[in-house]
């Protein structure tokens, strides 16, 4: 069987390995969607495949894992910019789910995600854990453009363009998830919209499908004060409270935004090992609230970062939110080493491939490992001079340097140009729902 082989020669690698190695003088090989090996630039040219392989000078690129969205909804790339500055629950209420009730249907959900997938992959994200609605759709469009996914499988009390309740969203996750079990670059999760949007009889089958199925649960949950002060209210319980006692607290949970927090729920969910998805800018623009990150770290949660959708963002730049996290934790705790740039490139890399269960396949550049990686060219007016390409990627480097991306080993983007998707067709196409959601 012939392989194909990929030789990339970039100027440094970032790792993010358990040691977060940054080599110097070193190749990556790629052996069909694998990463094959990490070796020195003179040995590389002695392997045996050295002479039939692609091989890629990267000479002033930083090459780094791709980067994983861990918060999106990424249809929601056709509400950019509908309701702006406004507060959350006006926003959402009189705003969004109007916009979604009437627009929203199949072709809404494929051509929004394909906007997303374009965004995402020329700035640098390889891998985007998703919440909306039609997911199938979702689920085929990212296999044929060749992003990875994890597709939210949404649940609701209410019903909307996709079900009628509860049940009916339960039932139709478990189609899809079935249904993509074969697909190479597509995983699900189980996805409840919220504890004010979910009840407790969904959120039971909502556990128990997780522990039987293996799927993580990815939650929108303490978003904003008043959203914790109306859970107490109503039933006497913050929400994680809830959320304990029906057995969701645990490893396989993303908890998203976690902006209200006190210290004993910070203890408690250390101690169940739940993931955060922290969206900083999204937090930000709603004024939400701002996550307790450098507590969260310091107590060794699992941190992650997302854009959330881009209606609310309003891009979906993880460049971007990097930046923000490592600015907002150090003026937030008035410590100019909380958040520092490692842990800010973990948090958008490693650390959202472990809340996903996917560490094992990406996340890093480790041998074994799915070749879903990013060139950073760093010869660039604003990441000169290069002391520190750790640093440079958080506090100077924008996403417009992302010159090439590579996915399961493919390459999306080589030398800032799209292999495969045409974005002048993706941009027509986006004008033309502006036209019709404004008329």
């Amino acid at each position: 069987m012939q392989h194909d082989y990929q030789i990339l020669q970039p100027g440094w690698i970032v790792t993010v390995n358990s040691d977060f190695e940054v080599l110097r003088d070193c190749a990556v090989v790629i052996e069909d969607n694998r990463i094959h090996s990490l070796t020195s630039i003179d040995e590389v040219r002695q392997l045996p495949c050295y002479a039939r392989a692609r091989v890629i000078d990267l000479p002033d690129h930083v090459l780094l894992p791709g980067l994983v969205n861990s918060h999106t909804h990424a249809s929601m790339t056709l509400l950019r910019g509908i309701a702006d500055d406004l507060p959350l629950m006006d926003w959402l209420s009189n705003h969004i789910w109007p916009a979604e009730a009437r627009w929203v249907d199949a072709g809404f959900a494929a051509d929004g995600f394909r906007l997303a997938a374009a965004e995402m992959i020329r700035s640098g994200t390889t891998c985007m854990n998703d919440m909306y609605f039609f997911p199938d759709e979702v689920a085929r469009c990212a296999q044929q453009i060749g992003m990875r996914v994890v597709v939210g499988l949404i649940v609701l009390d209410f019903p909307s363009v996709w079900a009628r309740n509860a049940d009916e969203y339960l039932h139709k996750a478990l189609a899809v998830h079935d249904e993509i079990r074969g697909y190479g670059l597509v995983d699900s999760a189980l996805a409840p919209h919220a504890p004010y949007t979910v009840s407790d009889e969904p959120l039971r089958q909502i556990a128990m499908y997780s522990n039987e199925l293996d799927l993580p649960v990815h939650i929108h949950l303490h978003e904003t004060r008043a959203e914790v002060d109306e859970a107490q209210n109503k039933n006497g319980q913050r929400p994680l409270q809830r959320l304990d006692q029906l057995n969701l607290l645990n490893p396989s949970l993303i908890a998203v935004h976690m902006t209200e927090l006190n210290e004993f729920e910070i203890e408690r969910i250390a101690e169940a090992g739940v993931n955060v998805a922290h969206c900083p800018e999204s937090n930000l623009k709603l004024a939400s609230g701002i996550c307790p990150l450098t507590t969260l770290l310091d107590k060794g949660v699992n941190v992650c970062l997302g854009t959330d959708g881009a209606a609310s963002n309003n891009d979906l730049d993880m460049f971007g939110e990097m930046r923000t996290a490592a600015l907002l934790a150090k003026g937030s705790s008035g410590d100019a080493s909380a958040c520092n740039a490692r842990q800010a490139i973990e948090m958008a890399t490693i650390n959202g491939a472990r809340a996903l269960g996917m560490a094992d396949r990406i996340g890093s550049i480790e041998i074994g490992k799915c070749a879903d990686l990013i060139a950073i060219n760093l010869a660039e007016l604003n990441t000169q001079p290069v002391y520190d390409p750790v640093a440079q990627i958080v506090y100077a480097a924008a996403s417009r340097q992302v010159s090439d991306v590579w996915i399961d080993g493919v390459a999306q983007l080589r030398n800032h140009e799209f292999c495969h998707l045409d974005a002048n067709k993706i941009v027509t196409m986006a004008a033309s729902w502006e036209k019709k959601i404004e008329s």
